[in-house]
């Protein structure tokens, strides 16, 4: 049973060495202890006003960057647009001059053709004169002996005659 019932002497020292004990650590370790424990919740304070500040900053960022990223495609789509209209504006002006060009060849196309036709008309009927001429000179030849009668007679004929 001596081990259920301690002794009042071990009771009283052990009382006397806690009391010492709780002086020395109130005295000596206490505040230290709780210096530290300050400590750290003010760091752990800091850590958390800092984690939230940087929430806010991300967030911040993040929306900066989507208002960013709709500009540039705001942007992007106007130069799309920019550049179609550039693309149909050339593209009918090529049209256009395309046509007047094509047009243009074709008048000069006709013209030279009305040129040539009238030119082989002229020559048509320079070589007809010519021929008419050798054969009525070779008619007339036999008919008439006389080079001056001959040569009335064609003057009279070709005055009568309209080349178109």
């Amino acid at each position: 049973m001596d081990l259920l019932i301690p002794e009042i002497g071990l009771v009283f020292w052990h009382t006397v060495t806690f009391l010492i004990l709780l002086f020395l650590l109130t005295k000596f370790a206490w505040k230290p202890i709780m210096k530290g424990i300050k400590d750290r919740e003010t760091t752990i304070e800091n850590a958390l006003e800092a984690a939230e500040k940087a929430k806010l900053e991300m967030l911040r960022l993040t929306n900066e960057n989507e208002q960013l990223l709709k500009e540039a495609r705001a942007e992007r789509d106007e130069i799309l647009k920019e550049a179609k209209k550039l693309k149909d504006t050339i593209v009918s002006d090529a049209k256009v001059e395309a046509q007047e060009t094509g047009k243009k060849m074709i008048e000069q196309a006709r013209k030279e053709i009305d040129d040539q036709k009238i030119k082989a008309l002229v020559e048509v009927k320079n070589q007809v004169s010519a021929l008419s001429l050798e054969i009525a000179r070779k008619v007339l030849t036999k008919e008439f002996e006389d080079q001056n009668a001959q040569e009335e007679l064609v003057s009279d004929l070709l005055k009568d005659v309209k080349l178109n």
